[in-house]
């Protein structure tokens, strides 16, 4: 698993609206990668929603929130049509799939899924947070906001 000082893994994955997102196009600003196991499921569906509803706050402390999963672009479209997404991107680890989570060391190769993680990278694209929540957790956006302003 990447740990803090790391130099965070580059990667481009299409988001719900097949645009390309480049990590490293992000430099200068940090960027908080919301890691969800599957798409359509509860916590997962929360998880994005409280990034959602956050959103601005997030921006205002130089934050580009995303969330990843394993599923396709199309998954992702429905899916966020559904949720309400307006600001919020949620980037599709389909194929190869995994790849991204696996660059991360976040990949439940038995399950076939990424583990429920936060990721923040820092300005200069270097791993300053990481944690791993179980998969039936939410995660505490609070703590999150906690780092970003400490």
């Amino acid at each position: 698993m990447v740990k803090v000082g790391d130099i965070a893994p580059d990667f481009i994955l299409k988001d719900q609206n097949g645009e390309e997102f480049r990590l490293s196009d992000f430099r200068g600003r940090r960027v908080l990668l919301s890691f969800h196991p599957l798409a359509w499921t509860n916590i997962c569906e929360r998880q994005m929603k409280t990034l959602e509803e956050h959103y601005d706050e997030l921006e205002e402390l130089n934050v580009v929130p995303v969330g990843i999963s394993v599923d396709s672009v199309p998954t992702k479209k429905a899916w966020a049509d559904h949720m309400g997404l307006k600001k919020l991107r949620i980037l599709a680890d389909f194929w190869p799939h995994g790849e991204v989570a696996r660059k991360y060391g976040l990949f439940r190769e038995k399950d076939g899924i990424s583990e429920r993680a936060n990721v923040i990278i820092d300005e200069n694209g270097r791993v300053a947070f990481v944690k791993v929540y179980p998969l039936g957790e939410l995660p505490n956006l609070n703590e999150i906001l906690a780092v970003l302003k400490g």
